[in-house]
């Protein structure tokens, strides 16, 4: 991990990464603590980014999605096309200083809704080696690199809009992999 530069009052790259720390500290105490002190950030000032993102998103006549990401991440480092079936979606991708070899991808469905936010691996970043269950380490992989490796993965419902699940495996070998912003946080027994 490498440290973002602490910015002023204004809500930035900074304060964003203090809002995915927040829903991750739920499963991963100790690895959001360690992340916040590498941004020289107070327990106050998570929970303040995350007071001022949950107002931006609840503001009635706040900016839409992408509008918000755009404010706060400025240009995207990069963007392009994916094609789901028969929809088009326009992808943007920007740094996330915590997590170099990660990615925040915002996924735009035609006429401008964002239909997906969270952290993927960043193109030529090495894919971590996923063969067992003991290789899904915190913080490790994401989503989709897990649902690659242990195809045929089932999605699940996750327990809040930022969180997903996946189930993985068969018979008393069955997991349900649970991820905050597309980042792996644990791996518990059951499915």
């Amino acid at each position: 991990m490498s440290a973002a530069a602490p910015s002023g009052p204004r809500f930035g790259p900074r304060e964003f990464q203090l809002v995915l720390l927040r829903r991750m500290a739920d499963h991963q105490p100790g690895l959001v603590e360690d992340a916040r002190h590498e941004l020289g950030a107070s327990l106050a000032e998570m929970r303040e980014a995350n007071r001022r993102w949950q107002a931006m998103v609840r503001a009635p006549r706040g900016r839409g999605t992408l509008r918000r990401y755009r404010s706060v991440l400025g240009e995207p480092e990069s963007t392009g096309r994916r094609v789901l079936g028969d929809l088009k979606f326009d992808v943007l991708l920007w740094p996330v200083p915590l997590w170099p070899e990660l990615r925040f991808e915002v996924m735009v469905a035609p006429g401008g809704a964002v239909w997906n936010e969270w952290l993927v691996r960043a193109r030529g970043a090495a894919v971590p080696a996923l063969r067992t269950v003991d290789d899904l380490v915190p913080w490790s992989c994401t989503v989709d690199e897990v649902a690659r490796a242990f195809a045929p993965a089932r999605p699940m419902e996750g327990s809040a809009p930022t969180r997903w699940a996946l189930g993985i495996g068969t018979g008393a070998r069955t997991c349900v992999a649970e991820f905050t912003w597309g980042l792996l946080q644990r791996v518990v027994p059951g499915g």
